[in-house]
C-alpha cells in the first residue's frame, strides 16, 4: 500500500512538472510569436533629400556652394501589448564633388568659405523603445523632440542633420482638451556630425488646453549642461493661440510671454520673450504681422533659445541663430498661398536691438522667398531665398536653396 501511494504521489509530481513545464513553453511559443509578428508587421522607410545651396555674403569669406544628399533609413516594429521599437539611420554625402563650403564647428575648410552646416555624416538619428495606449505614450532613446511650432524645442530638420535627443519622453492626454508632455534628456545630439553633442540635464514641462477659442500652453524648459561648470537656463512661459471665422474671413491671433534666467559661475543674468502676432486668411491668401521680442538685460545677454529650430524664425539667412546681447526686435509681415499645385511665402522682417548700443541699433532687413509642391505620394521639390540687407556692422547675405525629395 505505501508502494502504491508513493507510486501515486511521483505520478502526480511529474505531472505537476510536465504541466508546468508545458505552460512554460507554451508561454515562450507566445512570446516568441509576439515577437516574430512586430517584427514582421513593422514599417520600413526611406526619406532622400538632394539640395543645392548657395551662399554669398559681404565679406572676406568665399562664396560658399554645396551639393548634399541626405538618406533616412529607419524601420519600426508592430506592436506587442502596447510596445513597439523604431530604428533609424541618417547619412550626409556631397555629390559630384560641390563641397565648397566651411563647417567651422567641425574644421571643415574653416575660415576659408561662408558657413553651410551640412557635414558629411553617418550616425544613429533615432532608436527607442516606446510603449502607447489610447491616452498615454512614452519613448526611451535617442528620439525626436518638436514642442509648440518648435520655437523653443525642435529638430533643426531643415539641415540635413537633424537635432535628436538622449532620454525619456511621455505625452498623456487625460481628456481630448488637455495634453500634459514631459521630457528628461542626457544627451543634445546637434547638427555636426558628433563634434558638438552635449551630455545634458534638462528637464522640459510643456501642458497645453484646447478651449473653443485657441489653445493655452504652459511650460517650463529647465537646461542644464552636464559638465563640470555650474549653469542653468530655465525659462518659463505662457501663449495662447487659435482663429476665428467673420464672415468668409477667418481671423489668426497668437500671444506669448516667456522669462528666462542664465546662471553660471561668473553671471546671472535676466531676459524676457515676447511675440505677438495677428493674420487673416481670406480666398486662398494668408497675411500675418508679427512682433516678436528676445530681450536683453542690460545690453550684456540676450534670451536664448538653444534647442529650437532656429532657421525657422528671424529670417532664413540664418543671421541670428545666437541673439545678440543687446536683444533682437523681429517685426515681419508675410504673404502665402497655392499656385500652380504647390504653395508659395513671402516674408519681410526689420530687425532692431531691443536694448541699442553707440554701434548696436538698427540690425537690418530680410526679404524671404520660397515655392515647393509635391509629386504625387513620394516626390516634392523646392526653390527657397534669402536676402538679408546688414545692419550695425553685420554682412549683407543671399542665400539660394534647390531641392529634390522623395519618400517611400
Amino acid at each position: 500500500m505505501k508502494n502504491t501511494h508513493k507510486t501515486l504521489k511521483n505520478k502526480t509530481l511529474y505531472l505537476s512538472v510536465a504541466l508546468a513545464l508545458g505552460t512554460v513553453g507554451s508561454s515562450q511559443i507566445a512570446m516568441a510569436d509576439d515577437l516574430t509578428s512586430a517584427l514582421t508587421t513593422g514599417k520600413a522607410s526611406a526619406d532622400f533629400n538632394l539640395r543645392y545651396e548657395n551662399v554669398s555674403q559681404d565679406n572676406a569669406l568665399k562664396d560658399a556652394s554645396a551639393l548634399t544628399l541626405r538618406t533616412l533609413l529607419s524601420y519600426t516594429t508592430g506592436k506587442v501589448n502596447g510596445w513597439s521599437a523604431m530604428l533609424e539611420v541618417e547619412d550626409t554625402r556631397i555629390v559630384m564633388g560641390q563641397g565648397d563650403y566651411s563647417v567651422p564647428q567641425t574644421g571643415y575648410n574653416s575660415g576659408i568659405y561662408s558657413v553651410i552646416a551640412d557635414p558629411e555624416h553617418t550616425e544613429l538619428d533615432q532608436a527607442y523603445m516606446q510603449y502607447s495606449s489610447d491616452t498615454f505614450t512614452a519613448k526611451l532613446g535617442r528620439q525626436v523632440i518638436a514642442w509648440d511650432g518648435q520655437r523653443f524645442i525642435g529638430h533643426v530638420g531643415w539641415r540635413q542633420d537633424r537635432q535628436t535627443y538622449d532620454g525619456i519622453s511621455a505625452k498623456y492626454n487625460p481628456t481630448k482638451e488637455l495634453t500634459l508632455n514631459y521630457a528628461y534628456l542626457t544627451q543634445r545630439n546637434r547638427i555636426f556630425a558628433e563634434a558638438l553633442d552635449q551630455d545634458s540635464k534638462d528637464h522640459l514641462f510643456n501642458a497645453a488646453y484646447k478651449t473653443s477659442v485657441g489653445t493655452v500652453t504652459a511650460y517650463g524648459y529647465l537646461l542644464e549642461l552636464d559638465n563640470s561648470t555650474d549653469n542653468a537656463l530655465d525659462t518659463y512661459g505662457v501663449s495662447f493661440s487659435g482663429s476665428s471665422t467673420a464672415g468668409e474671413v477667418k481671423v489668426l491671433y497668437t500671444a506669448e510671454y516667456a522669462t528666462q534666467s542664465s546662471e553660471s559661475a561668473a553671471s546671472d543674468k535676466d531676459a524676457d520673450y515676447m511675440l505677438l502676432e495677428g493674420g487673416v486668411v481670406f480666398s486662398g491668401i494668408t497675411a500675418k504681422l508679427g512682433y516678436e521680442v528676445l530681450g536683453s538685460d542690460d545690453g550684456a545677454y540676450g534670451f536664448a533659445t538653444p534647442l529650437a529650430t532656429l532657421h525657422k524664425f528671424n529670417g532664413w539667412a540664418d543671421t541670428f541663430l545666437n541673439t545678440p546681447a543687446q536683444g533682437l526686435v523681429d517685426t515681419y509681415v508675410s504673404l502665402g498661398g497655392k499656385a500652380a499645385g504647390g504653395a508659395w511665402t513671402v516674408m519681410y522682417h526689420d530687425f532692431a536691438a531691443d536694448e541699442a548700443s553707440a554701434t548696436v541699433d538698427d540690425l537690418g532687413s530680410e526679404l524671404d522667398l520660397s515655392y515647393g509642391r509635391s509629386y504625387g505620394a513620394n516626390y516634392s521639390a523646392g526653390i527657397k531665398y534669402s536676402a538679408y540687407s546688414g545692419g550695425s556692422g553685420i554682412a549683407d547675405t543671399d542665400k539660394l536653396w534647390l531641392w529634390v525629395g522623395a519618400k517611400f
